[in-house]
């Protein structure tokens, strides 16, 4: 494979790899705003009910007191389906988190790939130059005058 074209996969993978980085960033915000939201709920619920609470001990009619009961259902109905999507957004990061890893693996590979043809680039040339001395110096040694004619 031409040194070009490495160059090409290289830029490629550095592509991949931010945007699979990018990824990851933009999971991990879903599930924290997701924790954020969850906790909002909660603490609404929570909130309803010291209000159905204070209201009982006023007073409140079956009616409204049913109202109120069903509302407290409603969000509790709303947190168990919250709940149940903490594991939807747990594996999208963690797959997102993958695709980043093997994405960077990817590019680590094909940086080493092409720092293994320089190094093997390098080498070839260091010994053509001591090949092309070597036949310099056994030039040189041929035209000088042998001491014993």
């Amino acid at each position: 494979m031409a040194d070009h074209a490495l160059t090409l996969l290289l830029d490629k993978a550095q592509e991949d790899e931010k945007q699979a980085q990018l990824a990851v960033v933009a999971a991990q915000q879903s599930l924290d705003n997701y924790y954020r939201q969850l906790e909002q709920i909660e603490q609404y619920r929570l909130e309803y009910c010291r209000q159905m609470s204070d209201r009982g001990q006023q007073g409140l009619s079956a009616s409204a007191f049913g109202h109120l009961n069903k509302f407290i259902v409603q969000l509790d109905e709303t947190l168990a389906k919250q709940r149940d999507a903490e594991h939807q957004f747990k594996e999208h990061l963690d797959n997102c988190q993958q695709t980043w890893h093997q994405a960077r693996q990817y590019r680590q590979s094909i940086e080493w790939l092409i720092e293994k043809r320089e190094r093997e680039q390098a080498e070839r040339e260091r010994y053509q130059e001591q090949r092309q001395m070597d036949e310099m110096a056994a030039i040189i040694a041929r035209r000088r005058p042998s001491p014993f004619s």
